[in-house]
């Protein structure tokens, strides 16, 4: 079937949110040129580095400008971070120590976090082993922070609260950083010792703020996502206060080393070139989203956000309802890809998950989700989290083949 002039018909219904992407993104862009000509960025800061790493200028200067960014003091932006889940790894043992308590203010974390917290039944190296509780206040029904609850739960040993501003795998929208700003003040205004931590994966250059801007004392993200602007090859950032990076420091290397060593024997260039894009990229990743989500819901699915929705981070979810809707979905975004386009993914048994999770990742770089890609566990409501897209015209390929695998396996209902 061709599909062609329906999906130009939801792009016109798109036009006017398109419209207001373009301009958050051209915001972003002048601020990441501002924080680059601040910092004199030039070509020696490419160049790479061996052994200790002592005065690697380029690494220097790249966390300076992305703590400018973030309107932060300090920052970690390494490509030894091997995912956002060893960013956000890293803050914990770096924030929270034996006895002390962790409180998480926007319900359970994402799923691969529940090894770090030693909520998987495996506390082997994980912070429960290290003698750190644990407890989590959900979400209020409208999906924003419950306040009071949060406020209530603090204990005399909290010391670290932390927040998730993307979906993961739950039905509900993005916290937008200004949505977080309340929780922050209160808590800085009841206990200004506790480190406010934000898990910001999927959120970088989507809003005009993040959340260091607002209050928090830590933001993380790993740089495959937004960050990186499909360039970055591999790493994390964490930015924040003095106070909390130089602790999370000492876990990134050691006690007294901190963030001094640290040496890249690759080019800086394709993480300052990302950096660069990211804006850009970022948008196309939106435009992507809003256009997914009105498809689908033309088509008679429940989706979020709504694609006239305001939005605080990339991803898009659609509930297609059945296993073999979710898996025939992610297949044709698989075959939409720039890269194994020939393959047909499965789900399987993925480290750090409860069930079994499919992924249509054709990517240059692997596992990074600011290029298109599609995953779901295998579970109900059987919802596609789609996110990503290095260009607008491959995202919408990228829904036009998972279109037609859905009508050629019968698994799409047409009007």
């Amino acid at each position: 079937m061709n599909f062609e002039a329906f999906i130009a018909q939801c792009e016109q219904d798109c036009a006017a949110r398109f419209s207001q992407i373009d301009a958050q993104s051209l915001r972003g862009t002048r601020r990441v040129l501002d924080a680059f000509a601040q910092h004199h960025v030039a070509a020696r800061h490419f160049a790479p580095t061996t052994g200790y790493g002592y005065d690697d200028i380029g690494r220097d200067t790249l966390e300076a400008v992305v703590a400018e960014l973030f309107g932060a003091s300090s920052a970690i932006v390494r490509p030894q971070i091997a995912s956002g889940t060893h960013a956000l790894s890293m803050c914990l043992f770096g924030l929270l120590k034996p006895g002390d308590h962790l409180l998480a203010g926007s319900g359970m974390p994402y799923d691969t976090l529940a090894g770090v917290i030693g909520q998987d039944g495996k506390p082997e190296g994980s912070l429960s082993e290290m003698g750190v509780s644990f407890d989590a206040v959900p979400l209020l029904d409208n999906g924003e922070i419950n306040v009071s609850a949060v406020l209530a739960a603090i204990r005399p040993n909290t010391t670290v609260v932390a927040l998730q501003r993307s979906r993961g795998y739950a039905w509900r929208d993005a916290i937008a950083p200004e949505k977080m700003k309340p929780l922050m003040d209160a808590v800085r205004t009841l206990r200004p010792d506790i480190f406010i931590m934000v898990d910001n994966c999927y959120g970088a250059f989507v809003c005009d703020q993040e959340p260091t801007h607002l209050g928090a004392d830590v933001c993380v993200g790993s740089l495959i996502k937004n960050l990186g602007g499909g360039l970055a090859p591999t790493g994390g950032y964490i930015v924040g206060t003095d106070r909390a990076i130089g602790r999370i420091a000492a876990r990134l290397t050691a006690p007294g080393i901190g963030r001094e060593a640290g040496s890249y024997a690759a080019s800086y260039q394709p993480f300052y070139q990302g950096l660069f894009m990211a804006p850009h990229t970022v948008a196309q990743a939106l435009k992507t989203a809003v256009l997914a989500s009105r498809i689908f819901e033309k088509l008679g699915m429940k989706t979020s956000p709504a694609y006239d929705a305001p939005r605080a981070d990339i991803i898009q979810a659609v509930r297609l309802g059945t296993p073999e809707a979710l898996i025939a979905f992610c297949q044709g975004m698989q075959r939409g890809a720039p890269v194994d386009a020939f393959v047909v993914p499965e789900p399987w048994d993925m480290p750090g998950y409860d069930s079994q999770v499919i992924m249509a990742a054709g990517a240059f770089n692997n596992g990074a989700s600011i290029e298109l890609s599609a995953d779901a566990p295998l579970r109900e409501p059987y919802a596609a989290y789609v996110q990503g897209g290095l260009t607008y015209a491959t995202g919408r390929m990228g829904i036009l083949c998972a279109l037609q695998e859905m009508f050629e396996k019968r698994c799409l209902k047409l009007f």
